[in-house]
């Protein structure tokens, strides 16, 4: 490895906090494993859960992401943002368990939206800043959100969960899901669109519609 491979490798260490938990995980330190579970345990479920459908395999499914972070460990080396590696494992992982289950796109969401997810959309459709008037609404929202959420397929609903659920950019959404940058810019905005379909009528006049009818 050359010597600009390991100045990229510092500057990501330096600025990465989880990226320089994972090296010590390489580097069998103590505890450090189960520090990586617990910050991200709680995030992947969350995602997954959204992701199949369903708790159980999504914890399932969580478990196997950590069991491949933790075989992976002593080839480490930081070329991208911890978090950007770890949902690309996740994301992957997501998709050949839909596709070996022989489902459709549109993945039920029985189960439910967890109120931070269905928030965080929430401000997607509305804008963060909010007026008093759309705060109080935001309860009322969320739920509609739970509903509307149904109507994406697989990669619009991720791209939508990396987006404002983990903070993504376009760029790290990119990597995880192994696209350009302005297709993930297209995928978001047809997904922001459906979503405001499927709500049109609560926002326009504050009445449910027929969402995800």
């Amino acid at each position: 490895m050359g010597a600009e491979d390991d100045l990229l490798e510092q500057q990501l260490i330096s600025r990465d906090p989880d990226a320089r938990l994972m090296v010590q995980v390489r580097d069998d330190v103590v505890g450090a494993f189960e520090t990586l579970v617990e910050r991200y345990q709680n995030r992947l479920i969350a995602v997954l859960f959204h992701m199949v459908g369903n708790l159980e395999e999504a914890e399932d499914l969580c478990q196997e992401v950590f069991l491949r972070v933790y075989k992976a460990r002593k080839g480490y080396r930081p070329r991208a943002k911890f978090s950007t590696w770890l949902f690309t494992i996740a994301n992957n992982l997501a998709i050949n368990h839909l596709r070996t289950k022989g489902r459709s796109h549109n993945v039920s969401l029985a189960g439910g939206t967890d109120s931070r997810t269905a928030d965080a959309v929430g401000q997607y459709l509305t804008g963060r800043e909010g007026t008093p008037s759309s705060q109080m609404r935001q309860a009322e929202l969320a739920d509609l959100v739970k509903d509307a959420l149904g109507v994406l397929n697989e990669d619009q609903k991720m791209a939508v969960l990396l987006n404002k659920f983990e903070e993504m950019s376009y760029a790290e959404i990119a990597v995880v899901m192994n696209r350009s940058s302005a297709a993930v810019k297209s995928l978001l905005a047809r997904a922001r669109n459906q979503l405001r379909e499927q709500l049109e009528t609560y926002l326009a006049t504050g009445q449910r519609g027929n969402v995800g009818s």
